[in-house]
């Protein structure tokens, strides 16, 4: 698949995320960086409602899944994703999440080995300031659709 194909696919194929506005701003294999608008996603008080931005910081995981594996042959699960709240936002947030080189090699071996296999990702979202406004620990599964 094109990378303009993985990014329509991580903005639209869940319709949830596609409401919520999300956009895929770069996009390579092992990295990627999003941004959930705030317009449209405020909640009662007047700042980012904390579904849009627990949704801001799962979707990367998956994002790097498509964009560093063959998504025609790999799928990703979120197995884990735990979330701190850290301040406010009243701004659009952004996230950018890796994989190191050696990371990916270390996937793909596994994947080759048994069909699967689990990855850890940590991120800070911030805000338009670049101040850190939530913190995320994920644990992802890739799994071969053979199986």
């Amino acid at each position: 698949m094109h990378l303009d194909d993985i990014r329509r696919l991580v903005e639209t194929a869940i319709p949830f995320v596609s409401r919520s506005g999300l956009r895929v701003l770069e996009m390579r294999p092992g990295y990627v960086r999003l941004r959930m608008p705030f317009e449209g996603n405020q909640n009662h008080v007047g700042t980012m409602y904390a579904g849009a931005l627990f949704t801001l910081g799962e979707i990367p995981g998956g994002a790097l899944c498509y964009c560093t594996f063959d998504p025609r042959k790999y799928f990703p699960l979120a197995k884990e994703i735990t979330i701190r709240y850290r301040k406010p936002v009243t701004t659009d947030a952004v996230i950018e999440m890796g994989l190191t080189a050696e990371e990916v090699a270390r996937i793909q071996r596994d994947l080759d080995a048994n069909g699967k296999a689990d990855f850890v990702v940590e991120a800070d979202i911030v805000d338009a300031s670049g101040e850190p406004a939530a913190s995320i620990r994920g644990l992802y599964q890739i799994r071969s659709v053979a199986l």
